[in-house]
């Protein structure tokens, strides 16, 4: 899809204040749905199960099916709320949003509109350089999700020239979260990293909390960015009304939440200099080619005609079930990153390069099961990053810290090269076993029999008669040639250093 003509960013700056807000999804990993006993997909257990097999008739909007709110639902949610700064609601009720589509068996959702389960909050989130800034919450509710389309036959996946669509309710009836703020104002240049931080901050929560597994790959955790401009005024002169916002959907990474809200406002900023105006609608953002399109106009509260849900009675937690979760909470974000920056002795940019990962958990988990802070950090950005990408997976996917630690462990203990790990670390991978398995179904353990390196050393030496005279006079470094000659012979299986103690050795004879 062709780019808009955008407007300098640093220009559209200086015309005009960027203002923001997010409405952030989170899927909770209960074993069972928001309101029925069929299993969610969003648990780990039951991810990637075929379409249409963990359905039940309440997620169908079947006659005579009745709803049954999850429990745990409701108890991850107000954990959430807590850990978001809000109050928790003596009592709130569901609602029906009203509205059709082809993957809403119901024909309306099942969740809070003026009655949430939390409100009026507010999350601290850091940016790359330290600074802090402080985003305000206006609710987060409970709702169901709604099923999914697959449109077949088109070029780009989206409706508009499919030949027909698919649908899959795995999703239906799954439990979210969503998390509204208020509106942001002052991010201004910053405001693209701002929203990116933001995300990041959700996610970091809602994994300390043990409630999602918020891979924005699968959609557990989805951000629909806002984003209008209000033209700057003189000092002294009267601000100008908020501008009409956009809404870009289901952004689906870190880096594309930074540029969607980026992109939005030099659009934007385009548009308005140039005497135009700005639809209030939902746009999609396309990530090949970096740019947001038109989706469909946003409607408003009134469109989707609420009314309280009447099979389902208000949600009134007990005091001391609240009190219990606030005390249950983790470290909030920021602390906990500042306590493992220190404790680990990383510095900004290495740990930088973990938390872009969103690898922070796996780090930790890997360190506490022994391996050292700069390896944990090693394998997972290094190595494990690599081939998560070639295989387009999560790198989180691919291996457990404890078989990391593991792997880590058989370097340390001289069994294996950091060569010889990386073959071991692709078998784990493949699902040959644990790493140690793997070192004895490949043979990969290093060669430690001096005596079999000896030969191997004697037989580099026959093949280059030069060399060891080259070393006998000073030349050290001409020790690589049969270094490298071993190490072939050796299929990698030897100790390098211990090569090269030998030929020196030797060479001393």
């Amino acid at each position: 899809m062709a780019a808009a003509k955008l407007m300098d960013y640093d220009k559209a700056l200086e015309l005009f204040e960027p203002v923001l807000g997010f409405e952030v999804h989170v899927e909770l990993n209960t074993r069972t749905k928001m309101f029925s006993d069929a299993p969610n997909p969003a648990n780990d257990e039951f991810h990637g199960a075929e379409p249409n097999t963990l359905i039940a008739p309440v997620d169908l909007g079947l006659p005579g099916s009745l709803p049954v709110v999850n429990e745990t639902a409701v108890r991850s949610s107000i954990s959430l709320g807590l850990a978001l700064g809000c109050s928790i609601a003596e009592s709130s009720r569901f609602a029906r949003k009203n509205y059709f589509y082809p993957d809403l068996g119901k024909n309306y959702q099942i969740s809070q509109y003026d009655e949430p389960i939390a409100f009026e909050g507010s999350v601290e989130v850091e940016l790359e350089d330290g600074t802090l800034v402080t985003v305000p919450i206006e609710r987060a509710h409970m709702e169901e999700d709604a099923g999914k389309l697959t449109h077949m036959g088109g070029s780009t996946g989206r409706i508009q020239g499919a030949e027909y669509s698919l649908v899959d309710y795995n999703r239906a009836g799954v439990p979210l979260v969503e998390i509204v703020t208020k509106p942001i104002f002052g991010a201004e240049h910053r405001a693209p990293e701002i929203a990116k931080a933001y995300v990041q901050t959700i996610r970091d929560i809602v994994r300390g909390l043990g409630i999602s597994e918020a891979r924005l790959e699968r959609g557990n955790l989805r951000c629909d960015a806002n984003v209008s401009l209000r033209r700057r005024v003189p000092v002294g002169e009267p601000a100008e009304p908020l501008g009409t916002r956009t809404e870009t959907k289901n952004v689906n990474s870190m880096r594309s939440v930074e540029r969607a809200v980026r992109y939005e406002i030099q659009r934007q900023a385009q548009i308005l200099a140039g005497g135009g105006s700005i639809i209030q609608e939902t746009r999609h953002w396309h990530e090949d080619t970096g740019v947001t399109s038109p989706g469909r106009p946003k409607s408003d509260a009134d469109d989707y005609r609420y009314f309280p849900e009447p099979d389902l009675l208000p949600v009134q937690p007990a005091p001391e079930l609240i009190e219990q979760l606030r005390a249950a909470l983790p470290e909030q974000p920021v602390a906990r990153r500042r306590r493992l920056m220190a404790e680990w002795g990383f510095t900004d940019l290495e740990f930088q390069d973990v938390r872009n990962g969103g690898l922070l958990g796996e780090v930790e988990a890997t360190i506490a099961a022994g391996a050292s802070p700069s390896a944990a950090r090693k394998w997972w950005t290094g190595e494990i990053t690599r081939i998560a990408n070639v295989q387009e997976r999560d790198a989180a996917t691919l291996i457990s810290p404890a078989h990391v630690a593991e792997l880590q462990q058989l370097i340390d203990a001289g069994t294996l090269t950091d060569k010889l790990a990386r073959q071991v670390l692709e078998g784990v991978i493949a699902g040959e076993g644990s790493p140690q398995d793997v070192v004895d179904a490949r043979g990969l353990a290093v060669v430690s029999d001096d005596g079999a390196l000896i030969a191997a050393i004697d037989d580099a030496l026959a093949a280059q008669p030069d060399v060891l005279a080259k070393i006998k006079d000073g030349k050290v470094q001409a020790a690589g040639a049969i270094i490298g000659a071993v190490m072939k012979a050796m299929r990698g299986q030897a100790d390098a250093a211990r090569v090269r103690e030998l030929i020196l050795e030797r060479a001393a004879q």
